[in-house]
């Protein structure tokens, strides 16, 4: 499963318009958005890459005006790692890789008042942006690189959510276009005075069903910390593996 999900994410990198090869990587760079979880490097499977091709990844992401950062599975280029660390780059995190197929999917508890569909309005994808905004810790509106990640995703097969609260926007997040049958469930924020209240898990539960309703045969995610993984343990998801994300400090 690990080597499916990488491929995949790989695949994808590959497919996006603005994406650049440096050496053996492929950089997913996202035009519209500065946000460091948009804008990554993947390493090629088995990549053994030299000091000068890590110093001309570096060069292209500040060329590029971005952090220098991968994401990626150790196991899928075990050689890359040490490279990095030796050029001064630092572990965010290891983060633990977990999926869920359609047998597994476990219904979680209602919640009074919510309701979550597919945007369809400028103003209903506006909303949901905003919430992903302040959700990952943005100041003011939504950066135009946010709505339209949502847009592309229920264009291109994937899936998008907004959840409602009495009406209020309270979740947001979606399931990024399939690559063989395999997602990845990102983006998802529960704004301010909405969280513990189950509104994550039941977004979550949503866009997994709905992805798997369109013939995914496979969702993963990477969950931000263990009361997250919790969370979607709650309703099926189990660990595969763990991601390493790793950057460079601005110069």
């Amino acid at each position: 499963m690990d080597t499916a999900i990488q491929d995949y994410a790989r695949t994808l990198a590959l497919r996006s318009p603005d994406h650049y090869r440096v050496g053996p990587f492929t950089v997913r760079h996202n035009p519209g958005w500065e946000l460091k979880f948009a804008n990554y490097a993947i390493p090629d499977q088995g990549a053994e890459p030299t000091a000068r091709e890590v110093a001309d990844l570096v060069a292209a992401f500040r060329e590029h005006d971005r952090l220098p950062r991968l994401e990626f599975l150790p196991s899928w280029a075990p050689a890359v790692e040490p490279a990095l660390l030796a050029a001064g780059f630092t572990e965010e995190n290891r983060a633990p890789v977990m999926a869920c197929a359609p047998d597994g999917l476990l219904p979680p508890k209602p919640v009074d008042g919510l309701r979550v569909a597919e945007p369809v309005t400028d103003a209903e994808f506006a909303s949901a942006a905003a919430v992903q905004h302040t959700g990952f810790g943005g100041e003011g509106g939504p950066d135009d690189g946010e709505i339209a990640w949502l847009r592309g995703a229920t264009a291109g097969g994937g899936v998008s959510a907004l959840a409602t609260v009495d009406g209020r926007p309270a979740g947001a997040g979606g399931c990024s276009v399939p690559v063989g049958g395999i997602g990845e469930l990102a983006g998802l924020a529960v704004a301010d005075g909405f969280r513990r209240r189950g509104v994550g898990a039941a977004l979550s539960a949503w866009l997994t069903r709905t992805a798997f309703d369109r013939g995914f045969t496979t969702v993963w995610l990477e969950p931000g910390g263990p009361d997250v993984e919790r969370i979607y343990a709650g309703i099926g998801y189990r660990r595969t593996g763990e991601k390493l994300n790793i950057s460079l400090d601005p110069a």
